[in-house]
């Protein structure tokens, strides 16, 4: 078998796996299921994005995606309960849920167009990335580039948010107890 033949089989395998895990996540009733199977399409996405050439961005899937996204999915099922409720019973965050979406759907309306070479985006520093990486860093991935030498910093600082996002969400909703009071 060639390489090119072992990758296309990765790439199919994966796929499959992260198309039977969005249908089963979307199928399911059980809440606790449907969070840790939430926590698996992130790891595959990350697995996707590493098989891409992307470790940064693999690396930030697995962290926010399958790791803090999936404790504060858990907190909220100790937090309400592991039964879903009906839509019907809950009209106020089905309408939150509409008008966010539509604030959103407008918004796109107001983006310039994707991949024009004059946006304002591709104006200012794109151009010296794209032209001066490979010899002033010579890393051959432009966003691990940015991400881990240009904007080192900056990604260190969204780490700590991220971090203290985190702790913070757990002294709000506090951990559970081990012990009980008993009288």
């Amino acid at each position: 078998m060639t390489l090119e033949l072992i990758k296309t089989i990765i790439d199919i395998v994966l796929l499959v796996l992260l198309v039977t895990t969005a249908v089963y996540t979307v199928i399911t009733r059980q809440l606790l299921v449907s969070v840790m199977l939430l926590s698996l399409y992130s790891l595959l996405m990350a697995l996707i994005y590493l098989v891409l050439g992307a470790p940064d961005v693999a690396m930030t899937e697995a962290a926010v995606g399958a790791g803090i996204s999936t404790i504060l999915m858990l907190a909220a099922l100790l937090l309400t309960g592991e039964k879903e409720k009906s839509w019907r019973q809950v009209p106020t965050a089905l309408a939150v849920v509409v008008l966010t979406g539509g604030l959103l759907i407008y918004a796109v309306f107001d983006m310039p167009p994707y991949g024009e070479k004059n946006n304002v985006t591709n104006q200012h520093v794109v151009p010296h990335y794209i032209t001066q990486t490979q010899s002033e860093i010579g890393i051959p991935n432009l966003v691990t580039a940015a991400l881990a030498s240009y904007r080192g910093y900056d990604t260190l600082g969204e780490t700590v948010v991220v971090l203290t996002a985190a702790l913070s969400v757990l002294l709000v909703i506090g951990l559970p107890s081990s012990t009980k009071n008993k009288k």
